[in-house]
């Protein structure tokens, strides 16, 4: 006869927060990096939010790249788009920088290219 009791032990979980794991330079350029690979630039602000989570707020990323708060909020917000000066002044800010390599997918080379 049911007792309208269960015997299992209620689970808890918490929500990942992927700012608590990055501790220094190097976990954040692989944070980032990973983001970029994925190639959806949608990406990009969520990842500099939480980069922003990393170091105490959108205050703290105020104060660490000299950018206003509300400049940072309306860039990183879902419909934000951020400029080139606003990314190199976050990523500066990480003791980041941007950098260019070469895609990884052969159909892309120059050469290839020129003899089609």
């Amino acid at each position: 006869m049911p007792t309208g009791r269960t015997t299992r032990n209620e689970v808890v979980s918490r929500p990942f927060r992927a700012a608590a794991y990055l501790r220094d330079e190097k976990d954040i350029a692989s944070y980032l990096e990973a983001i970029l690979e994925d190639g959806d630039p949608r990406a990009v602000p969520v990842a500099l939010r939480t980069l922003a989570d990393a170091v105490g707020g959108m205050a703290a990323l105020a104060k660490r790249t000299g950018l206003s708060r509300e400049t940072l909020y309306r860039t990183l917000s879902e419909r934000g788009n951020p400029r080139l000066n606003t990314l190199a002044a976050v990523l500066r800010a990480f003791g980041l920088r941007l950098a260019v390599a070469p895609a990884q997918t052969p159909d892309r080379s120059p050469r290839s290219r020129a003899a089609a």
